[in-house]
C-alpha cells in the first residue's frame, strides 16, 4: 500500500460552446488561464462547438456530477452560451432556443452545479459577445446560407444572461457591454463576426482573470519548488504532505 497521499489539483472548468472549445488554440484566453494557473490548479476544457444552453444542461451531469466532483475540488466554472442560442429560429432552428427558455437553461445549470457541489459563488456566466452582421453574413453565404443571427437579437440573450447571474447569485463577464464600452470598434474582437479574434482573446482572458483571481487566490504551488528539494533526500521534500 502507498505510503503517500496522490496529490489532487484543483480544477477551474470551462464550460460553453466553440468560443470555449476553441479556447485553447494558440493566444486563446483559455490557453492564458491555463498557463497563470499552472502548478496550482488544471484548467479543464469543456466547450462543445455547435451547442446550445438546451443541450448543455442535457450533458451537464455527465461531465460534472457528484460522484466525480472530488469533494469540492473545483474552484470554479465557467458558463458561456448564448451565441447559438440567439441563431433565429427561421434561419437555423436546430440551434435556436426561445430567450426565456435560454434563461431557465442558465438558472437550471446552475442548479445542477450546486447538486455537484460547485455552490454558485463559484460560477462565472460570460454573456456573449456582440454579433458584426456583416462578417457573419460572409461566413453564412460561404456555407451556402443566410445570415441567422442579428446583432440586436444576440443583445437580448446577452442581457438575459447578465439578469440570470443575478438571479443565481453567480457572477458575470457581460462581454456585450464590455466591448462596446466608450464606443469601442467591438469588430476588431471578432475574426469572422461571430467567434473571437486573437485581440478578442486577450480581452476576454484579462477579464475572466479578473473575476477568477479572487476564486484561486488562496491555491498553494502544487509540489515543492525545485530549489527546495532536499538533493539528499529527495523523497523527505516530494513526499510530504502540502
Amino acid at each position: 500500500m502507498s505510503k503517500f497521499k496522490t496529490v489532487v489539483w484543483p480544477k477551474v472548468i470551462l464550460f460553453g460552446d466553440s468560443i470555449t472549445q476553441f479556447s485553447f488554440q494558440a493566444n486563446g484566453w483559455g490557453a492564458e488561464i491555463a498557463n497563470k494557473l499552472a502548478r496550482k490548479c488544471d484548467v479543464v476544457n469543456r466547450g462543445l462547438s455547435g451547442y446550445n444552453s438546451r443541450w448543455a444542461k442535457i450533458v451537464l451531469p455527465r461531465l460534472i456530477s457528484s460522484q466525480n466532483s472530488s469533494g469540492n475540488n473545483i474552484a470554479a466554472v465557467t458558463v458561456f452560451f448564448g451565441a447559438n442560442d440567439c441563431a433565429l429560429e427561421d434561419k437555423n432552428p436546430q440551434q435556436h432556443v426561445p430567450l426565456q427558455e435560454y434563461s431557465e437553461n442558465l438558472k437550471e445549470i446552475t442548479r445542477l452545479l450546486a447538486s455537484a457541489g460547485v455552490s454558485a459563488d463559484k460560477v462565472i456566466f460570460i454573456a456573449p459577445p456582440p454579433i458584426h452582421e456583416p462578417a457573419w453574413e460572409k461566413e453564412c453565404i460561404l456555407k451556402g446560407t443566410t445570415l441567422n443571427r442579428h446583432y440586436s437579437v444576440a443583445g437580448h440573450y446577452a442581457q438575459a444572461c447578465v439578469q440570470a447571474a443575478g438571479q443565481c447569485g453567480a457572477d458575470v463577464l457581460d462581454l456585450w457591454t464590455l466591448m462596446q464600452k466608450d464606443g469601442q470598434d467591438y469588430t476588431a474582437y471578432l475574426s469572422d463576426g461571430l467567434h473571437l479574434s486573437e485581440k478578442g482573446n486577450q480581452f476576454v482572458a484579462e477579464h475572466l482573470w479578473r473575476l477568477l483571481e479572487s476564486r484561486v487566490a488562496d491555491l498553494p504551488f502544487i509540489l515543492p519548488y525545485w530549489g527546495d528539494v532536499d538533493a539528499k533526500s529527495p523523497e523527505s521534500s516530494l513526499l510530504c504532505d502540502q
